[in-house]
């Protein structure tokens, strides 16, 4: 996509936005990318005087909306946000992507992160994480994790947890997050690596039973439960960050001032209440410290990627 001429640039950064400015979410509604980027359309609308609108396009592991922001017109009115299996991991399981992964997009900010749950059912004989270590250990490869697709971190983290406790286990792949959790309250699959929006409700309702969290610390809303490093695999850390992107030549003002925006809207008491009801960790960070964190994440996944051989399915 060219870059837009100067007089048209400054035309469109002093009138921003004058019409309707669509945020591409990769994946179906529902799950924690759409919980977040929802929350911020809708201040972004009040906050900058204008319509902020959420359009789902899943598929290829979040490939394919994430594509649509790199080839969108530079002009501020198609933005994304996009979860760590995106960003970070999809370059590294695609053989060959539709976009420059590196050069397609124009960071805003990464707005905020959250970790997931080792759940499983309510009824399971596995109570503990030493208990699922010693089941998967005495049978190799036979009880199964659900994911919510093939590349997200839903696969990549319990395949981290595999590689730093020395099991094997089999990996099913479901097309969403909610068909995960069904899966797992289903007994379909033995287990899943939950994210704390959808999974949350099922442990206080008492229907699924978590083991540990992923983070570096524990989870205010559940905090009897451990976390994975607390639980032997020191290090160990797993979360899903949430980018904010434009394509890349998007106008610096306005990556700026969407950047400005983002940051004073996560500062906001009632936005930071309903983020802490979803155990999501807020951070708010700026586009120019955003390259330097994708490169480390890159980097940590795709090491792992290249040392356990994972490829899509």
């Amino acid at each position: 996509m060219p870059l837009l001429s100067g007089g048209v640039a400054r035309a469109q950064v002093q009138g921003y936005p004058n019409r309707a400015v669509t945020i591409i979410v990769p994946f179906a509604p529902g799950g924690s990318t759409d919980f977040v980027a929802r929350l911020l359309a809708q201040h972004l609308s009040a906050k900058l005087n204008g319509n902020f609108v959420v359009e789902n396009r899943a598929g290829g592991s979040g490939t394919l909306g994430h594509g649509a922001v790199a080839r969108a017109r530079p002009d501020g009115y198609t933005l994304g946000v996009s979860p760590t299996g995106t960003f970070a991991l999809a370059p590294f399981l695609f053989e060959k992507l539709p976009y420059d992964s590196e050069k397609g997009f124009a960071p805003i900010s990464l707005l905020a992160g959250n970790a997931m749950f080792v759940c499983v059912h309510s009824s399971s004989d596995i109570k503990t994480y030493a208990d699922l270590v010693a089941a998967a250990k005495a049978q190799p490869g036979k009880l199964s994790y659900a994911s919510a697709g093939a590349g997200t971190i839903a696969h990549l983290a319990p395949e981290l947890m595999l590689d730093m406790s020395g099991t094997e286990m089999l990996h099913v792949a479901y097309r969403s997050g909610g068909l995960q959790v069904q899966a797992v309250i289903a007994r379909e699959a033995n287990l899943g690596f939950i994210d704390t929006v959808t999974a949350i409700p099922y442990i206080q309702s008492g229907e699924l039973r978590a083991l540990a969290v992923t983070s570096v610390g524990r989870s205010p809303q559940v905090p009897q439960v451990p976390t994975l490093a607390e639980c032997g695999l020191t290090g160990y850390r797993a979360t899903n960050d949430f980018g904010f992107f434009a394509p890349a030549g998007t106008p610096p003002e306005i990556v700026r001032q969407l950047s400005a925006a983002a940051r004073e809207i996560l500062a906001m008491p009632e936005v930071k209440a309903r983020l802490d009801a979803a155990s999501i960790d807020i951070y708010a960070g700026t586009s120019e410290a955003f390259p330097p964190y994708q490169a480390e994440e890159a980097r940590r996944w795709g090491d792992l990627i290249r040392r356990r051989n994972i490829k899509m399915e």
